[in-house]
């Protein structure tokens, strides 16, 4: 689990948003975990690794982005 976290900011259409978080919400998922999921897949389709922060020498979530990519979205919290 990463323990550090940065921000991302990009600009979308307005009514483009609404629907991704009306499916969002209709998904019980947030969007920021449905963006992290699409990076970590974008990530593994082309073979990009990556030691998530925090992850130990143990940590076995950064040596393979295909596992952490098939894990999918946490769960919100709540």
């Amino acid at each position: 689990m990463e323990l550090k976290t940065a921000r991302l900011t990009l600009l979308i259409d307005p009514n483009k948003k609404a629907a991704f978080e009306r499916l969002c919400a209709q998904q019980d998922l947030t969007p920021s975990q449905v963006v992290r999921q699409l990076i970590r897949d974008y990530l593994a389709h082309h073979g990009v690794g990556y030691q998530p922060s925090g992850a130990g020498a143990g940590d076995d979530e950064g040596a393979a982005p295909e596992a952490a990519a098939r894990r999918g979205p946490r769960p919100r919290k709540g």
